[in-house]
């Protein structure tokens, strides 16, 4: 299992940095066309849609017309259209009673997670479009907070986060992603090395609370996209949503703390 994780993050990374490398805003709309594609492939199979392969299909459709028909005005109501979707639906349902499958408020939390999904993956195109290190900075915040976490919760972990959903996650380890984001936000602003990352941005216009509050939310926000796709599985009866990433499960494993966060940190990489 570990030797297919690591071949698996070697050959993603592999590919990643070459379309980096190359600058090519075509080659990475591509690549996140597939995955976009492949994530909402295993959306319909989480929701038991009969037709999971037109569903993905779609979705690499509407990515591509999104992409290259609206502009920067109407990405920012997809983000904020994202970030209301996650207000005033999908964390109610985190916390409260999903609908039974096949019921019509099912097929409607079908999609709406799908659009949310493509807000994210939308969110990443245009912050790639305004700064590689920004973007980069983004992911290595969630990053380091489900590393914290890790490392926190197998050392520390006693108080369960929640047992019904995630039975592995603990405060402890909330407690750990927090600090490892915090540390690495204070070290960025202090060093000052880049300007164009997230911490350095925030606290340019608000300093040390605006900062702090800001990569807390982010932090927040990434565990709560986790234990939603985590009640997503356990109510479909499913340990992985896939098997497109050996060692790793599915797109949707590797990119469920992005999803709520991208749309948030393209705000605020547009707004600051």
């Amino acid at each position: 299992m570990l030797k297919q994780r690591v071949i698996t993050a070697l050959c993603l990374a592999a590919v990643l940095f070459v379309i980096l490398w190359t600058g090519s805003s075509v080659l990475f709309g591509l690549f996140l066309m597939v995955f976009f594609g492949a994530a909402a492939w295993e959306n319909a199979r989480l929701f038991k849609n009969p037709q999971p392969i037109i569903t993905g299909v779609g979705a690499c459709v509407v990515f591509a017309c999104v992409a290259y028909f609206l502009s920067v005005r109407e990405y920012i109501w997809m983000a904020l259209a994202g970030c209301a979707i996650w207000g005033v639906f999908l964390i109610p349902a985190l916390f409260g009673r999903m609908p039974a499958q096949g019921a019509p408020l099912d097929h409607i939390c079908q999609w709406l997670y799908l659009f949310s999904v493509l807000s994210s993956v939308i969110a990443v195109w245009v912050l790639y479009s305004r700064s590689v290190f920004f973007l980069l900075s983004v992911l290595v915040v969630i990053w380091l907070a489900d590393i914290g976490a890790y490392f926190a919760g197998r050392t520390f972990g006693k108080h369960k986060l929640a047992p019904s959903i995630s039975p592995g996650k603990t405060w402890e380890g909330v407690a750990g992603g927090v600090i490892a984001v915090l540390v690495a936000g204070i070290v960025a602003v202090l060093t000052s090395l880049r300007y164009d990352n997230i911490a350095m941005t925030v606290y340019t216009r608000y300093g040390w609370v605006g900062m702090i509050f800001v990569l807390i939310i982010l932090v927040a926000l990434s565990i709560i996209g986790d234990l939603l796709e985590s009640k997503l599985k356990r109510r479909s009866g499913m340990k992985d949503s896939s098997n497109l990433l050996p060692g790793h499960g599915g797109v949707l494993d590797r990119i469920d703390s992005v999803i709520p966060t991208m749309p948030v940190a393209l705000l605020i990489g547009l707004w600051l």
